[in-house]
C-alpha cells in the first residue's frame, strides 16, 4: 500500500470532519462524488447464530447526492428548525484503514465518535460505529463515493437524525 495515498485519505476524512464540526455543509458536499450513496443500516441485537446483525433492508437513511443537496439546503432556510440555533457537535474518526481497489478507487474503513450538545442543554448525544466509503481520486481530488454508516447502538439515542455521519 503507497502510504502517501493513506495519509492523503486520512487527511482528507479529517478535513471532511472539520466541514461537518464548522457547519459548512456546502463546501462538506463538493467532497462527495456525482453518483454519492450514503446509507446507515438498522443494527439489531442477533445471537451470532442467527446471522447478521443488520435487519435486511432496512435503513435509518438511504440517500444520493441530489437528497443529501436538498437537505443541506433546506439548513439554510428558516424553516430547519431543529438547527436553529445550530448544534456543537464533533466528529472524531480514526482507525483508518485504506485498501485500493483498482484504478483511482479504494476501499476506506474508519471509526467514528459523534458528539452533539444543542442551546443550553447539558445533555450530550453521541453515537460511535464505524464507516466503510468508497473513495476515488476525480479530476486530482478525492470524492466519497459511496458510504455505509454502522452504528454500534441498536437504539440510537439522539433527538433527531439530522446530523451526517
Amino acid at each position: 500500500m503507497n502510504w502517501e495515498i493513506v495519509l492523503e485519505i486520512t487527511d482528507f476524512l479529517y478535513y471532511e470532519a472539520e466541514l461537518l464540526d464548522s457547519q459548512q455543509y456546502d463546501k462538506w458536499l463538493n467532497l462527495l462524488s456525482d453518483d454519492m450513496h450514503y446509507a446507515m443500516p438498522v443494527r439489531m441485537t442477533v445471537e451470532r447464530k442467527d446471522g447478521e446483525p443488520f435487519a435486511s433492508g432496512m435503513s435509518y437513511y438511504a440517500e444520493t447526492k441530489a437528497t443529501l443537496t436538498s437537505r443541506v439546503h433546506r439548513l439554510y432556510t428558516k424553516t430547519a428548525w431543529v438547527e436553529d440555533p445550530p448544534p456543537r457537535q464533533r466528529h472524531l474518526i480514526s482507525n483508518v484503514r485504506v485498501a485500493p481497489l483498482g484504478g483511482d478507487e479504494f476501499e476506506v474503513q474508519s471509526s467514528f465518535l459523534f458528539c452533539r450538545t444543542r442551546a443550553s442543554e447539558i445533555t450530550i448525544e453521541q453515537l460511535t460505529g464505524m464507516r466503510s466509503d468508497l473513495v476515488r481520486r476525480v479530476e486530482g481530488h478525492w470524492k466519497i463515493a459511496a458510504r455505509r454508516v454502522y452504528c454500534d447502538q441498536t437504539v440510537l439515542a439522539v433527538k433527531n437524525l439530522s446530523m451526517f455521519l
